[in-house]
């Protein structure tokens, strides 16, 4: 591919003024947006007004003059049709791992002649530690892990697991999960199954609705855009709302919070999973980020994101001083999220020169450099540049200089 090729894609790209509602550094080339969002314009201006009239000037009147108190059920209205969900079913509150918390319990509830959550080997860390505090906590009779390959779930899917816990899109190699087919799988042998969207939500089309899903989780902060650390979201679909009984039983949770009864009744609807009062400012945030995904179709954010990587594929593949960056992620953009992961002996070392060179790409342990591609603010220049860059990176041999391999705190 020539330069002129890449520059009639953007053209041609109809999201292409969606980059215009991001404020990018210039001179920086942003390739880990699957890990935190870049910054919506608009949330800096709402923020500062948060903050200083909202709270500075009108205090707690705030939480019924500006509906804070109203925030989570706001933004899970807003991230709702991201993910495929009908109203009703989403709220945003706490963090993913509180949030899987809460659901794990509930689907081990419901399906209490069972024990095991099944889940893959490969899934992310803390949605396995989540399962192992539940053990813990409940014992290995009422919650046993057990782990398995990403291809073999099938077969694995027998009368005696409770709960199929999986992530959409792997963390690592970005390969996408049947959603649909799973959790059919899964309801044929009677299980619950739980959906991890870290990596898919706004990333590519969710349909948990229409895949008759029971429960997901899912963060603010990579594709949703909501800031560092901004609250996560969960999903009960309405069909088990009147059924389960989440654990932790906060006072945000109460069918009337502000009766200050002593004893807990918990709400009937999506509200009983909140717990603790949500975090304002943070939500605030996430809140105006999710205006950027108005009048967006999420079949367009898929065939760009698609179209990233496959132009991303064809410029590393006309270097052959990169062969040795081995390809981690499905070659069908069917079958993977919006990323493109590649292992190689030095690839922290590659990465953190990357960085130093304006390319943002990350490293996931043990060996892989992932490039992720947000379609909402990612160009196809962007893409040119990146692997310009990581071509002359690696054919000068600047990664082997010492100071790109000294491990940062967060890698």
């Amino acid at each position: 591919m020539n330069f002129d090729e890449i520059r009639a894609l953007d053209e041609a790209d109809p999201l292409a003024d969606k980059r215009l509602e991001f404020d990018l550094p210039k001179d920086v080339i942003y390739l880990d947006g699957n890990s935190l969002g870049a910054l919506p314009r608009t949330v800096k201006s709402h923020l500062s007004e948060v903050v200083t009239q909202q709270w500075g000037n009108d205090l707690i009147k705030s939480w019924n003059s500006h509906q804070w108190i109203d925030l989570p059920i706001k933004v899970g209205e807003k991230i709702a049709p991201i993910i495929g969900a009908a109203p009703g079913q989403v709220i945003c509150c706490d963090s993913i791992s509180v949030n899987l918390f809460k659901l794990l319990c509930s689907a081990l509830a419901l399906n209490s002649k069972r024990k095991v959550v099944l889940s893959t080997e490969d899934n992310f860390p803390t949605d396995l530690y989540m399962v192992q505090g539940v053990s813990d906590l409940l014992g290995e009779d009422l919650c046993h892990l057990q782990l398995v390959n990403e291809l073999d779930i099938e077969q694995h899917l027998t009368d005696s697991v409770a709960v199929l816990l999986l992530t959409q899109v792997n963390f690592r190699t970005g390969k996408s999960l049947d959603m649909a087919k799973l959790t059919q799988l899964a309801h044929d042998k009677g299980i619950l199954v739980i959906w991890d969207l870290a990596h898919s939500a706004g990333a590519l089309p969710v349909a948990l609705d229409q895949c008759e899903a029971d429960f997901a989780v899912g963060c603010g902060y990579k594709y949703l855009n909501g800031g560092p650390g901004a609250p996560a979201f969960l999903y009960v679909a309405t069909r088990h709302q009147q059924l389960v009984k989440q654990p932790l039983s906060g006072w945000m949770g109460h069918a009337k919070p502000f009766a200050f009864d002593p004893l807990y009744q918990a709400s009937s609807n999506i509200n009983q999973f909140q717990c603790g009062t949500p975090s304002v400012i943070a939500m605030s945030g996430l809140d105006v980020a999710l205006d950027v995904w108005r009048n967006v179709d999420m079949l367009t954010i898929q065939s760009k994101s698609a179209s990233l990587g496959q132009v991303f594929l064809r410029l590393m593949q006309s270097h052959q001083s990169l062969d040795d960056l081995t390809l981690c992620s499905p070659v069908d953009a069917r079958q993977r999220g919006s990323q493109l992961a590649f292992s190689h002996n030095d690839a922290y070392a590659i990465c953190q020169a990357l960085i130093e060179k304006g390319v943002i790409a990350d490293f996931r342990a043990p060996n892989m450099i992932r490039f992720g591609f947000t379609p909402l603010y990612t160009s196809f220049e962007d893409v040119w540049l990146a692997v310009s860059t990581l071509k002359e990176v690696v054919e000068s041999k600047l990664y082997q200089a010492q100071r790109f391999k000294v491990a940062s705190k967060v890698t």
